[in-house]
């Protein structure tokens, strides 16, 4: 792999100050689960910077208001809502049926974390793996054409730190032998995400697709409602506009223009580790959420399951 990608942002950066500068003019974003926390701040950044941006959202009544708010705020008309359940293939096959013309930026952002008992979604998954995977896994390869005909195009999934606590266990993805554990599986379905971005990177660079994923941070959304808020000490804490920052970055930025299948965290790329680190806050990637021949395993499986 090449040099590791640095920038002049940190931590602290927000996603005004990631891509201050940058115009997106002419070009067409989807951020999924749009309607609150670090979805709305992408989309209003990059709907700030120009971008077309579509909310692709569960309800879109609640779409519509923020959308509506969004294009008050940026001044920018281009703003709209489209219905999708990333949990449902059946509404995932019916949003990339629907879309027309090019796609320059996919932002994979919606999950859920840690419900606290066995739940199954598509095709009888486990439903963190079905929802946080399975799903964006359907959606990016449903819309792979609208991103080849872009001319440059980049794919952007919200992985989590929570992959530290567990690979892709592929003789037993969906619990059945072993006992449910909340934590492992939603670390499970977050280093799946990871393998997302580096085996769409690997068989899509040659058509201009750059994939990568990321960790946005610790921050209070409702992403934690199974969890009981947030629990992460407040030091360690990012507001949503701090939270959105890598997303952005790496959905806009020229910083990371031909870069692909790699991991980011405070908007730099996170170095590779063999053990979960023991303090806080500490930037790290598992080398199995990197590992190629992880990816092309999941990506096979994936196409498996949904076939």
């Amino acid at each position: 792999m090449s040099e590791p990608v640095k920038s002049p942002f940190d931590r602290h950066s927000t996603a005004s100050e990631v891509i201050e500068g940058v115009g997106l003019a002419g070009r067409r974003a989807i951020v999924t689960g749009a309607t609150s926390g670090i979805g709305v701040e992408t989309a209003r950044a990059l709907a700030a910077a120009g971008a077309e941006v579509t909310l692709a959202v569960r309800r879109p009544d609640a779409g519509e208001e923020v959308a509506a708010a969004l294009r008050e705020r940026t001044g920018n008309d281009a703003v709209r809502t489209a219905r999708l359940d990333v949990a449902d293939l059946d509404s995932v096959h019916a949003f990339t049926s629907a879309w027309r013309g090019p796609l320059h930026i996919l932002v994979n952002n919606a999950g859920i974390m840690m419900p606290p008992e066995l739940e199954r979604g598509m095709r009888g998954q486990e439903q963190q793996f079905a929802t946080n995977y399975l799903g964006h896994f359907a959606l990016t390869v449903g819309l792979h054409g609208a991103l080849a005909d872009a001319g440059g195009a980049r794919v952007v999934t919200v992985s989590s730190s929570g992959h530290l606590f567990s690979p892709v266990v592929f003789d037993d993805l969906d619990f059945r032998f072993r006992p449910y554990d909340a934590l492992t599986a939603y670390g499970q379905s977050k280093t799946a995400e990871v393998l997302l971005a580096v085996e769409a990177d690997r068989r899509w660079s040659a058509e201009g697709i750059r994939a990568n994923a990321l960790h946005p941070g610790a921050i209070a959304t409702n992403l934690q409602r199974h969890t009981g808020g947030l629990r992460t000490p407040e030091p360690y804490r990012k507001t949503v506009e701090q939270g959105a920052a890598t997303s952005v970055f790496l959905a806009a930025s020229p910083l990371v223009e031909g870069v692909g299948g790699r991991y980011f965290e405070d908007v730099a790329q996170a170095p590779v580790v063999d053990a979960r680190p023991t303090a806080l806050g500490v930037p790290a990637v598992a080398r199995y959420a990197l590992d190629a021949a992880n990816a092309e395993r999941l990506w096979k499986t994936a196409t498996g399951i949904l076939r």
